[in-house]
């Protein structure tokens, strides 16, 4: 029908513009759902004045057969009153009512049809914005996880053009000959002692530590014995 040809041009015109000029895709399926409502808000109006309308000739029907059952009284009873010249007026009258009322019903069975048949495209209209509305985290979702994913090859990527990996691995190896060569101008610094002097040293340090103690155990007995 009318109504939803002009949302869907509408909308799609919209859309368009919205997925052309796109760069955050959260704050775009946002807007998407607002000018969602927006159009739903503006059909659920066309709907209620196409209803408003069936009710207008449903209630035309009504008056119209109220009419002509009025005139049908009167007839009657100038019938009854032997008036027939007036009953006859009063038959027209009816008949006119009732071919009214007959193109009232007509009209609003019309409408009726049309109007169920917006309604029901409406109601479907509803639900697939509520759908899209369930949907909408979840396209935010893989949206955020897509954009962190390209950033992190986007970073990898940096990482490869610019050799950071292999430059950390050289300054490694820089800090380790640093090291050793501490380590080399550290025992150079040490004064080393005179091979002779060395080997005085070590004869003066290899006293037989255990005939010393073994003597002092020996004098310690022989002091208890004398005591006895």
């Amino acid at each position: 029908m009318g109504l939803f040809s002009r949302f869907r041009r509408t909308f799609k015109a919209n859309i368009n513009d919205m997925i052309s000029k796109a760069e955050n895709p959260e704050k775009m399926l946002n807007q998407l759902i607002v000018e969602m409502n927006e159009q739903l808000i503006e059909s659920k109006k066309v709907v209620a004045s196409s209803i408003a309308d069936e009710k207008k000739l449903e209630r035309q029907v009504l008056q119209n057969n109220g009419q002509a059952e009025e005139w049908q009284r009167k007839a009657v009873l100038a019938v009854k009153a032997g008036k027939d010249d007036l009953a006859k007026e009063a038959l027209l009258r009816k008949q006119e009512y009732v071919n009214l009322a007959r193109q009232y019903q007509t009209q609003w069975e019309s409408q009726h049809e049309s109007v169920e048949q917006i309604k029901s495209t409406l109601r479907q209209l509803q639900q697939k914005i509520e759908e899209a509305q369930r949907k909408k985290n979840l396209l935010i979702a893989r949206a955020k996880r897509a954009e962190a994913q390209k950033r992190i090859q986007e970073t990898m990527g940096g990482f490869a053009d610019t050799s950071a990996f292999d430059a950390f691995d050289r300054m490694a190896e820089k800090v380790e000959r640093i090291e050793a060569e501490a380590d080399a101008m550290k025992e150079l610094a040490e004064p080393k002692k005179d091979s002779l002097e060395a080997q005085f040293e070590a004869l003066e340090g290899s006293d037989d530590s255990a005939d010393l103690l073994l003597e002092e155990l020996k004098t310690k007995l022989k002091r208890l014995e004398d005591k006895t």
